[in-house]
């Protein structure tokens, strides 16, 4: 028999869903909870097999006490909340399966249920579109800091700046005057006006702005 929690701050959520619960072969209620701390105490006390929990809650939301209840549980999430940060924050924190208040029935919480039992994970269609969505992005998004920083490498590679001479420029490029790149790199005043000097002429430039937009690579 797999017992079930079911956490909402919406005491009309909960009786719905234990109402579905209850009509499902080898599957029974454990209890109820109506906001984080409370699915806790519960979590603790009854070591209930899945608990449904929410996230917008009162007292403690979903993802602040999700570290707690998967020490004593297995946690599906069950939220109107279909935020991708939300999705990814709940699956990296322990929950095994996310569903979508208003995009499943009572058969796939029952597939759902018994998904997570079984050790595998389970996301309804709008919580996997979003997922996927954000691992392209996320994807993307290195992928465009791996050619920027390739880009960066080549480029900084045909200037032949000495390491000092790009040590100032890394100093010019977060916005220091000489006389504070010299306190940091314990240099005189006068030798970073030198080291800038042949930094313009080695990027063919004339400017402290013009030196750190070819060194990043803008150009």
């Amino acid at each position: 028999m797999i017992s079930v929690m079911v956490v909402d701050d919406n005491p009309i959520v909960r009786a719905a869903l234990s109402g579905w619960l209850g009509l499902l072969p080898g599957i029974q209620v454990s209890g109820q909870a109506a906001d984080g701390r409370e699915a806790v105490a519960l979590a603790r006390r009854d070591r209930p097999t899945v608990t449904l929990l929410d996230h917008r809650m009162p007292v403690a939301d979903g993802l602040a006490v999700l570290g707690e209840l998967v020490a004593h549980t297995c946690v599906l999430v069950l939220t109107s909340d279909a935020s991708p940060q939300l999705i990814a924050a709940m699956l990296r924190g322990g929950a095994r399966g996310y569903l979508v208040h208003g995009a499943f029935d009572p058969a796939e919480l029952h597939r759902a249920v018994l998904a997570v039992v079984a050790g595998q994970g389970w996301l309804s269609p709008v919580a996997a579109a979003v997922a996927a969505a954000a691992v392209r992005e996320q994807a993307e998004r290195e992928r465009t800091e791996r050619d920027l920083a390739e880009r960066r490498r080549l480029a900084r590679s045909r200037f032949g700046l000495t390491r000092r001479e790009q040590e100032v420029l890394g100093q010019v490029a977060q916005g220091l005057s000489n006389a504070a790149i010299a306190h940091r790199l314990m240099l005189a005043e006068k030798t970073v006006k030198n080291h800038l000097q042949h930094i313009f002429a080695k990027l063919g430039v004339a400017s402290r702005t013009e030196a750190v937009v070819v060194w990043t690579g803008q150009r």
